[in-house]
């Protein structure tokens, strides 16, 4: 018998505006609310608001709206400090207090871990570590692009969009960085090559600014000159990117931050903390938990120039760092020997591969920290578990990933000690967690 294909009908999302209100923030900022049983996700409304909303989006398991009109206000919200704030895909929480911020953020950690590892943690929760709300940001992206008319945009990414809104001054980045975006949009403006640079990146490092430019095509003479000279005139490092793996250093010394009395280089390339205050206080934190002592061996997965290896090494009796990407282990072995540190070594692996049979990986260690990337460190849980070592400290930028791998080790009669926020990344929705596990 023959079958025919039968396309689906396509559901038509219903556009009614419709009122709702609010009962929480998600873990990424956006107010929830229900209409029909079905989470409703809706940012920039609080918890408390009511509103006359109108759905973008309509799943099975959930809806995302938008705002049509707000009916009543949380008592935390406040008027956004940033001028684009509606515009920008930066920030998402300026209209919610700081101190009800970082609230909602221990609230929403204190969840995660609750729901996924199906134990309450309140009890274990640390006061989070807080620093200036303001002018934080030390390193930025920003997008370039000529519009039709062959005038430059220059500034961040619209909110789930494309294109450029415009920046003059932005109130998170750091005032150094600032004090240049009028002069930077002078220069790009004015380069015959214009249309050939992709982005630029702002640092600002300990020992001064630095200026990255990645462009799609050799810049001629006259338009290199004229970088060169912006530069100079600033006393800014200056690299070129012709390509998305090449780096070309092209004036002033190698950037580098400073932690306790350690100097750690870096490359534009590389990841840092953007914000170097609660960097500071994180890895002390982490320090104080693993509570490292000199006979200690401590082992750092996901470990890149060594922000927490270099001064857990110089209290330890030794210290191996992992790390998946070779330049970065280059870069913490270098920075281990320029700072005098002798008893740390780097290894690259895949930590997300079996590590097993790696010469490192047969090595006792009794104190094991990890800080992986947002999808979470999964594919080494085991391995950790089967060094059994006494103390674990888990930094995660994603409190799900960090809920989910914490399963293993409280099966395997790991106790959570100690639970607490950064609030690495103000105004956003975006939250820092760390986690002390100790062996029963």
């Amino acid at each position: 018998m023959a079958r025919f294909f039968k396309p689906q009908k396509r559901k038509i999302t219903d556009t009614k505006h419709k009122e709702i209100q609010i009962s929480r923030l998600d873990h990424l900022g956006a107010g929830v609310g229900h209409l029909n049983k079905k989470p409703v996700f809706v940012d920039g409304l609080l918890p408390g608001e009511k509103a006359v909303v109108q759905l973008t989006e309509d799943k099975k398991q959930y809806a995302r709206a938008t705002v049509i009109k707000r009916l009543t206000d949380n008592a935390d919200r406040i008027k956004p400090h940033c001028a684009i704030y509606d515009q920008c895909g930066g920030c998402n929480l300026q209209h919610l207090s700081h101190p009800a911020q970082v609230k909602a953020k221990q609230q929403s950690l204190g969840e995660l871990m609750s729901k996924f590892a199906k134990a309450d943690f309140t009890e274990q929760q640390a006061e989070p570590i807080v620093a200036n709300e303001w002018q934080y940001r030390r390193c930025a992206r920003f997008a370039v692009k000529l519009d039709k008319k062959g005038q430059l945009a220059f500034g961040f990414r619209k909110k789930q969009s494309k294109d450029i809104v415009e920046v003059q001054q932005c109130p998170v980045l750091a005032q150094g960085l600032n004090e240049l975006l009028p002069q930077l949009r002078t220069l790009l403006s004015g380069l015959k090559g214009k249309k050939h640079v992709g982005h630029v990146e702002l640092t600002q490092a300990d020992n001064g600014r630095v200026l990255l430019i990645r462009h799609l095509q050799p810049f001629n003479d006259q338009d290199s000159a004229k970088i060169l000279a912006f530069a100079e005139q600033h006393d800014l490092m200056l690299f070129l990117a012709p390509s998305s793996d090449e780096l070309k250093h092209c004036r002033g010394d190698k950037p580098l931050y400073r932690l306790e009395d350690i100097n750690l280089t870096f490359s534009p390339k590389d990841f840092i903390q953007v914000n170097a205050s609660v960097n500071q206080t994180m890895v002390a934190q982490a320090i104080e938990w693993l509570d490292v002592q000199a006979d200690d061996r401590v082992l750092d997965l996901f470990c890149g120039l060594g922000n927490f290896s270099l001064p857990l090494a110089k209290r330890a009796k030794a210290l191996v760092g992992v790390e998946g990407v070779d330049e970065m282990v280059h870069r913490a072995a270098n920075n281990a020997e320029q700072n005098g540190i002798n008893n740390a070594t780097f290894y690259q692996a895949n930590l997300e591969e079996d590590v097993t049979l790696l010469s490192w990986a047969k090595e006792p260690f009794n104190k094991i920290l990890l800080d992986p990337a947002r999808a979470g460190a999964a594919g080494v849980m085991q391995h950790v578990i089967a060094l059994q070592p006494q103390r674990v400290v888990y930094v995660s930028c994603n409190p799900a990933t960090l809920a989910r791998d914490s399963q293993p080790l409280l099966q395997q009669g790991y106790q959570l000690e100690r639970l607490g926020m950064m609030d690495m990344f103000p105004h956003t929705g975006h939250l820092e967690s760390m986690a002390l596990f100790v062996k029963a």
